[in-house]
């Protein structure tokens, strides 16, 4: 069974080739595999470690072309469904001059909302080391619950969970209902990495000061998880653990584009935590966890200079050769 399993959404980003353009000026885009699990699938698969992906996708030309791209990437999609009850969600991106964005969805559904628990096999997370989900998946029912049943099979077989919520508003009814939905969801998680700004919307925060950060780390650690990364952009990531805290510094680069790079880093993470054979966090020291986000960093500082979600997405030679 693949080492690291991730589930939720696979999608297609429609990325533009003008940056500072709001998204109705945009008059060109090209075709990017995306949606942030399907990221690190692939991320971590390109690292030098097996992965699967669990999901569901449209039986249409945009699901047919993610679910090659997974497999020309050596992700395992034995898990992931095709269905004609609707299409594969769509993501329109608009860049600004920063490489920050801002999205505009086609999922009213979109297949990968209707994931249902009958269509899971629960065996295939045996023998895996981690799963890890995000929150989109989280908002309606049926994915909803099938996700939450995947989290609830993956502690009782001894997997190690990992969240990353990647709040994308314009997809919740509302913020406060996104806030309700991923807090009952933490204490599940054993890793948990957040951005700086769903910190904010987490926790209230209106600085980012270490001690505030370190404040909202303690917090989130007596919910539950074991290791929280906060991932500050090009300054790099803050973590909280068992074993101590403390910053790690990024990698200056231009940014053209930051799709991926939160996805990137946590494949990063995922993928160090098997080779180390540390997937349990017992004896993750601050030392090897400080190396790991270091390699983490430096992956998120390359996706950043790139277009598009998994074409993005580097190699472990790539890494490890400096380019």
């Amino acid at each position: 069974m693949p080492e690291v399993i991730t589930m939720g959404e696979a999608l297609i980003d429609f990325v533009p080739r003008q940056v500072n353009c709001a998204l109705h000026e945009v008059s060109d885009f090209h075709r990017a595999a995306g949606g942030a699990p399907a990221n690190v699938a692939v991320g971590v698969a390109r690292l030098g470690v097996s992965a699967g992906f669990m999901g569901k996708v449209g039986d249409d030309a945009f699901g047919y072309f993610l679910k090659k791209t997974l497999e020309d990437n050596k992700v395992n999609t034995s898990q992931m469904v095709l269905t004609e009850e609707a299409m594969t969600t769509l993501a329109f991106v608009s860049l600004r001059g920063d490489g920050e964005r801002d999205f505009a969805f086609y999922r009213k559904p979109g297949a990968d909302m209707l994931y249902r628990v009958e269509e899971v096999d629960f065996d295939y997370l045996e023998g895996s080391h981690i799963f890890h989900f995000g929150s989109i998946s989280l908002i309606t029912d049926p994915s909803k619950t099938t996700t939450l049943k995947l989290i609830k099979q993956a502690r009782s077989k001894g997997v190690t969970v990992s969240f990353d919520p990647n709040i994308r508003p314009p997809l919740w009814g509302s913020l406060e209902e996104a806030v309700k939905q991923i807090n009952q969801v933490i204490p599940e998680a054993d890793i948990l990495k957040i951005n700086e700004e769903e910190l904010k919307v987490l926790t209230g925060l209106n600085d980012l000061k270490e001690e505030s950060i370190l404040k909202a780390c303690q917090e989130f650690y007596q919910k539950g998880p074991e290791l929280i990364i906060v991932t500050l952009g090009g300054e790099g990531c803050f973590y909280y653990s068992s074993a101590g805290y403390g910053m790690v510094e990024g990698f200056k680069t231009k940014a053209i584009d930051t799709t991926g790079a939160g996805d990137s880093f946590v494949a990063a993470v995922l993928s160090s935590l098997v080779k180390a054979d540390l997937t349990n966090l017992q004896g993750l020291s601050t030392k090897k966890l400080e190396e790991i986000l270091t390699f983490a960093n430096k992956v998120a500082s390359i996706v950043v200079t790139r277009n598009g979600g998994i074409p993005s997405l580097p190699f472990i030679d790539e890494v490890e050769g400096g380019s």
